[in-house]
């Protein structure tokens, strides 16, 4: 799959996750840090995405902890949630 499609079929995954509240926060998580992304980092969201939601959404709260697959600098900016943005 071309890099340009591989974007755009993770980026409607991020965003259609089931819930509002899971969309704003994958979908934004995207949006807001893709473009700068390396080969790896967009392996490990692709995987992420594989991940339940309750669950991403529990280690980027800070509610569950983070296990060491996912824990690293990707999670850290995650876990940050200045990304989020609700219109």
């Amino acid at each position: 799959m071309d890099a340009d499609t591989r974007l755009k079929r993770l980026r409607f995954r991020a965003w259609h996750r089931g819930t509002r509240e899971a969309d704003y926060m994958i979908g934004g998580y995207f949006d807001a840090h893709h473009a700068r992304w390396t080969a790896a980092e967009l392996e490990w969201f692709e995987a992420l995405l594989e991940e339940q939601d309750v669950d991403i959404i529990g280690w980027a709260m800070g509610s569950i902890p983070v296990p060491p697959a996912w824990d690293g600098p990707m999670m850290e900016r995650m876990r940050s949630l200045d990304f989020v943005k609700i219109t």
